[in-house]
């Protein structure tokens, strides 16, 4: 039987990776329970498409689609995944991953291998508030994927959610004196909170971040998306 991972695709986006024409791979399940979560149905539900699936829609794609995004849930955490990527690369596609942090050896792995061309990382909050905002504990091994990012030559990003009621513009500051000790030069993105959407926890109105209120000064730059 062909296991079905992937919770569902969007078959086509301009925004998720950077300067080129991308399809999206939502995997099912996360090993994170993040409260601010906007994926409830894919982080709580189970896979529907097979990665046999998408190989056919993406031999339809050649020479229309640049690249392939796997994300989630959290792509990482299933067992095919290294595989899936290959086969996607094999195709002549970017490969590019949104994770977590939680898997710091297959991240290693696949940039080794070369197998990815692009990640994007998510910087949830410094220890402090991690484990509440994640419900887990699992700071240590996105310490240990930012480690493994910057020591290679992979474009990558480091990007956080904003809600007001879990994250102060403090907060931030410290994340980004946290990234410029580390040797990070990229810049720091920052997504407001989208208010009124499904989340993991009940979360009260959060009023959004502007670029007023940060210090431009400061690296790495605040990206606010």
């Amino acid at each position: 039987m062909l296991t079905k991972s992937i919770s569902s695709f969007t078959p086509f986006t301009l925004l998720d990776y950077p300067h080129k024409a991308a399809c999206i791979l939502w995997y099912a399940g996360c090993n994170m329970k993040c409260l601010y979560c906007y994926n409830p149905e894919i982080v709580l539900g189970k896979g529907t498409i097979s990665f046999a699936t998408i190989l056919e829609f993406l031999n339809k794609r050649k020479g229309l689609l640049d690249a392939v995004v796997f994300s989630g849930g959290e792509c990482t955490i299933h067992k095919n995944i290294a595989e899936n990527i290959k086969q996607a690369k094999a195709l002549g596609f970017l490969v590019k991953v949104d994770t977590n942090g939680s898997k710091p050896a297959l991240l290693k792995q696949l940039i080794d291998q070369n197998a990815i061309d692009y990640v994007a990382l998510d910087f949830k909050a410094l220890p402090s508030k991690f484990e509440n905002i994640t419900q887990s504990n699992l700071y240590e091994s996105f310490e240990k994927s930012l480690q493994v990012l910057l020591k290679s030559k992979l474009p990558f990003e480091v990007r956080t959610t904003y809600h007001s009621d879990l994250c102060s513009i403090e907060d931030l500051t410290k994340m980004q004196n946290y990234l410029d000790e580390k040797g990070y030069s990229g810049d720091f993105y920052v997504q407001n909170f989208v208010n009124g959407s499904d989340t993991l926890s009940p979360l009260s109105r959060s009023i959004s971040l502007k670029v007023e209120e940060l210090n431009t000064l400061k690296k790495p730059t605040i990206v606010i998306r």
